[in-house]
């Protein structure tokens, strides 16, 4: 499974990235962006499988940067942030997931296993 980080914060892509490289398997590559923009241009190199998608960052939002994709992704989407408010706009958007900053564990290790699910069910379809 290929990941991508998106978080403006380096010390919460450092902590995701060892949390996904200590705790769950099935990962075969991880990515980082640190924003909307260069958010925009690791989806397109990376392709992603599950993409970690902070709600605030410098150059806009979580939500922009979808806006942008609009309905053209195909990765699983597990927000994550400090800010519960915004839980409602990420399930409109069709997220797996929401995880609250400082992020636990054993909760990232439940989001990973519907996006394997969900990755597996989209396989299965085609």
């Amino acid at each position: 499974m290929k990941v991508l980080i998106i978080d403006n914060e380096e010390p919460i892509r450092i902590g995701l990235k060892f949390q996904l490289e200590n705790y769950c398997s099935d990962i075969e590559s991880i990515h980082e962006a640190t924003g909307v923009t260069t958010g925009l241009i690791a989806i397109e190199k990376t392709q992603p499988d599950v993409v970690f998608l902070d709600v605030e960052m410098d150059d806009g939002t979580g939500m922009d940067l979808l806006k942008q994709l609009g309905n053209n992704y195909h990765f699983q989407l597990i927000f994550i942030t400090a800010h519960n408010k915004y839980a409602v706009d990420a399930f409109k958007f069709s997220a797996i997931d929401f995880l609250l900053k400082p992020i636990d564990t054993d909760d990232l290790i439940v989001s990973l296993e519907k996006a394997k699910l969900q990755l597996k069910n989209k396989d299965l379809k085609t």
